[in-house]
């Protein structure tokens, strides 16, 4: 039995800060006011009869005694975020068929779990996931082959689609583990590493050119790669170095010890990842599913990124489920 005072949310609050050490960065995290986070802390130490937290230090660091409890705590709160994810869709056996496409960046962690959950709740249903970029899911959507689509934000017309947004990606710079130059030299072109594109006729390629143009960096065209993990091992080799996200980043995860991650120097642009339905996918099931990746991403995605990555913290998060219509 657990002691009087060891609360599931004061568990959330010290991950939260444990993650980003900051009671401000915390509050963001968990929803609630800072004055609250530092209550859920003092509520939890007391209850543990041990400091888990270093209060003095700024940015806040755990206690030999709060890294031991994130190891246990941090781990049941994962399954408990899973055990959420499976059981939210619950009222999708009614459905005759389910047409999903999914962005290749969930490719080799979401999408399994995601298929294995909607496979137990689609009892009788034809369904059909198929992956790849976001303009082919786009033009999916367009073509009604697909009902719902998990991809980056489009920026081409869709006719009357639902949009529930799920998370926002921050731009950030990767470049290989051992190079001494700064994000700011390898803007402004003056070093001798290379700029590795994204193919061109890829989502991601445009947003970041436009980014690019809109700060007025110009970088010669010398590289364009139209395999995202082609791209992070040209990185890791030391042959160039690209803008990505921490999605991409965290899927290429084969080489984080050969590539090292640094934010944009100016406040950093970033890309939404959306759940898109038809029209007339307007009721609870693009809201469940919607809901269910949102589980997901933190558990599998947002919360190893920023532990791996504490700055991510302030940009990298969920976003609040507020559908709206694409015209």
């Amino acid at each position: 039995m657990l002691n009087k005072g060891i609360t599931l949310r004061g568990i959330e609050v010290f991950e939260a800060l444990a993650r980003t050490g900051s009671v401000a960065q915390a509050a963001q995290a968990t929803g609630l006011s800072q004055p609250a986070v530092s209550q859920q802390m003092r509520n939890l130490e007391a209850a543990i009869g041990a400091e888990l937290v270093d209060h003095t230090r700024r940015p806040m660091r755990l206690t030999q005694a709060g890294q031991m409890f994130l190891r246990r705590a941090g781990s049941a709160l994962s399954e408990l975020r899973q055990a959420q994810s499976e059981v939210t869709i619950m009222d999708l056996a009614h459905l005759d068929a389910l047409n999903l496409g999914v962005i290749d960046d969930f490719d080799d962690d979401l999408t399994p779990r995601l298929a294995t959950i909607l496979g137990d709740s689609l009892t009788g249903c034809r369904f059909r996931m198929i992956t790849a970029g976001s303009n082919e899911l786009a033009q999916a959507l367009r073509d009604k082959t697909l009902h719902m689509a998990l991809s980056a934000q489009i920026d081409t017309k869709l006719d009357s689609v639902l949009e529930h947004p799920l998370a926002r990606d921050p731009f950030i710079i990767l470049t290989p583990a051992d190079t001494p130059e700064d994000a700011t030299a390898l803007l402004a072109n003056a070093t001798e590493l290379p700029f590795l594109r994204y193919a061109e006729d890829q989502l991601i390629a445009r947003q970041i050119e436009s980014y690019l143009a809109q700060q007025s960096h110009q970088l010669p065209a010398r590289f364009e790669i139209g395999s995202h993990l082609a791209l992070m091992a040209m990185v890791a080799r030391g042959i160039g170095w690209t803008i990505t996200t921490p999605l991409g980043y965290m899927r290429a995860a084969r080489f984080h010890d050969r590539l090292s991650a640094h934010p944009l120097p100016a406040q950093s642009p970033a890309r939404t990842i959306s759940l898109f339905a038809g029209a007339e996918w307007s009721g609870p099931v693009p809201r469940d599913i919607a809901q269910t990746v949102r589980q997901l991403m933190q558990t599998h995605m947002i919360a190893p990124a920023i532990a791996k990555l504490p700055w991510l913290a302030e940009g990298f998060h969920l976003l609040e489920d507020q559908p709206q219509i694409r015209e």
